[in-house]
């Protein structure tokens, strides 16, 4: 039976059972048939439970229920990382229905929210109030935890990264308790809980510090590559508050994008048919041949500046006056697999110089150790900028910015048209992903990296031991960590994994395109330490029927 098709399984009755124990009138409201995916649909995974709390005591329930019952459990927002970070056959956590302004003080334009509210509600609510965010990524669908738990930022040497404008935030972790942290409350908590990949606990609350609303004045230029590396140290990054690239390596051009704030009237972007709906589909159709005749992809670049910027040649330029958290956002057309990596900015003109060389043909400069035959790449690749070392907040432990200057960000996107794969993928990035390690790079951990060991990783992040140490501390069982986790950053553990831990038992195509991902629990228990298993001795027997998860939902509804 194919797992999506699977409706209206009964819960657990075991579940069912020890919910009613656990204070019955908190209501614990769960579903279990619910097909999670990624946004871009690179992976789907088929939660026993899907869990959308309305308040902290009902997250709270969430938590103790499953340490009696021996589940993992998942926060998921919008699913916007392609990778397999979210997936679960556990329990998925949804804090949509979590996403109030509790409170916000007009003379320190500090806000307090519940970590559940999506960017696009807060900026929103801050509009109504005259307020903005300091700054924003690309998209706003993300909720407000999940962006900063995974080192989200904009394009800016002026700001870091999202969590640079976390005043302090509240967390609950293991065993039930509610903690806040703060620069001077359990500093190491926040300093790991800042970017927490999910694996310490949930988030509940965050306080922000917003700044007074703004517009920005933007244009967007065509230009030559060359010139792009020429004016690197000459005030390219500098120039303008918000600065980012478009490179078109076939066509060796760049379109450079800048914006300051400004008190002018609103002045929308010029459109033409192309750059709507005709143009997206056209577009959509010919990524879609070029999965099977990838040659055509160079030529296509041409098309691109069209469509996406509406330039047909050297020196086009478009203007606007747009509200500052709208004009900072981008259209991310369609499905796509992006492998992100932050070098030191002034190996930038270095970065782009050999990788265009590698694209064209050019093996000796670009000293690329892979093979180009048969590689054909999606554009733009985007390049972007922060600068966290100005920061005097505290750091994250796992910041993958450069400490001591600016932060260069290079984005390798492939497009899957129609939910099909590019055919150059593997390759493509082994070969990107070669060049950025040897140019002193991490990866965006909510990316699609796929050549980098643990150890690499370990070597990448001095703070990664504060980090593990905070997790061993407040989720000692694993109520939080998943087979992500223990394949990029845990320590090994051999053939035994965390009393909660989840691992991958398969990973299998999906008809629609895209993998299935199926997780399992320990059969057995690694410990009986845990202050948290509280089963009554009459429900021992029970233990055993929860310890794994089912790795099908049809074996689920047999079962049941």
């Amino acid at each position: 039976m194919n797992p999506s098709c699977v409706k209206n399984v009964r819960i657990n009755p075991y579940i069912e059972r020890e919910s009613s124990q656990i204070k019955p009138h908190v209501p614990f409201r769960a579903s279990s048939n619910h097909c999670h995916h990624t946004w871009a649909k690179t992976y789907h995974s088929f939660p026993e439970l899907y869990i959308q709390p309305h308040s902290t005591e009902e997250i709270r329930k969430i938590i103790n229920l499953a340490q009696r019952c021996r589940r993992r459990v998942v926060v998921v927002g919008c699913g916007h990382s392609p990778s397999d970070l979210t997936c679960t056959s556990s329990w998925m956590v949804n804090l949509d229905h979590y996403n109030k302004i509790l409170d916000l003080d007009r003379r320190s334009n500090r806000v307090t929210m519940q970590a559940g509210i999506r960017l696009y509600d807060l900026v929103a609510r801050l509009e109504e109030n005259g307020l903005a965010m300091p700054n924003i990524g690309s998209i706003d669908n993300q909720s407000i935890a999940g962006a900063f738990a995974t080192a989200t930022h904009g394009s800016s040497t002026r700001h870091g990264l999202l969590s640079q404008s976390v005043l302090s935030l509240k967390i609950l972790i293991a065993d039930g308790r509610e903690v806040l942290c703060s620069p001077d409350q359990h500093p190491d908590l926040f300093s790991a809980a800042l970017v927490s990949l999910g694996a310490l606990g949930i988030i509940t609350e965050v306080i922000f510090q917003a700044v007074p609303a703004f517009r920005i004045q933007w244009s967007q230029s065509l230009h030559p590559l060359e010139d792009i590396i020429c004016e690197w140290e000459r005030g390219l990054w500098t120039q303008t508050e918000f600065t980012r690239i478009w490179w078109l390596p076939y066509k060796k051009k760049a379109v450079k994008w800048r914006a300051d704030k400004t008190e002018e009237d609103i002045c929308l972007p010029p459109s033409n048919g192309w750059t709507g709906t005709l143009g997206f589909h056209t577009y959509h159709t010919l990524l879609y041949i070029s999965t099977w005749f990838p040659r055509i992809l160079p030529a296509l670049e041409s098309f691109v500046l069209n469509v996406q910027y509406g330039f047909t040649h050297d020196g086009a330029q478009a203007t606007a006056v747009q509200e500052g958290q709208s004009g900072l956002l981008m259209n991310c057309l369609y499905s796509q697999f992006v492998n992100e990596w932050a070098i030191p900015l002034e190996k930038g003109p270095e970065a782009l110089t050999r990788l265009s060389a590698w694209l064209h043909g050019d093996q000796a400069t670009s000293r690329i150790p892979y093979d180009l035959d048969g590689i054909y790449v999606h554009a733009p690749i985007e390049v972007r900028v922060t600068d966290t070392s100005t920061n005097a907040g505290t750091r994250p432990y796992l910041d993958n910015t450069v400490p001591d200057g600016p932060t260069l960000y290079l984005n390798a996107t492939l497009y899957r048209p129609y939910n099909t794969e590019p055919p150059c993928r593997k390759r493509y990035y082994e070969a990107f992903e070669w060049l950025m390690k040897e140019l002193g790079g991490r990866p965006h951990w909510a990316k699609n990296f796929s050549t980098v060991t643990k150890d690499e990783i370990q070597s990448m992040y001095p703070k990664m031991g504060e980090w593990l140490r905070v997790r061993e501390e407040v989720d000692p069982d694993g109520t939080f960590v998943g087979d992500w986790h223990r394949r990029h950053i845990l320590p090994d553990r051999g053939e035994v994994p965390l009393r909660l831990e989840e691992t991958a038992s398969r990973v299998e195509r999906a008809k629609t395109g895209g993998l299935n991902w199926f997780g399992q629990l320990p059969v057995k228990r690694s410990s009986l330490h845990s202050s948290a298993e509280s089963f009554d001795m009459v429900h021992q027997s029970d233990v055993v029927k929860c310890s794994t998860l089912p790795i099908d939902m049809s074996e689920t509804e047999e079962q049941r």
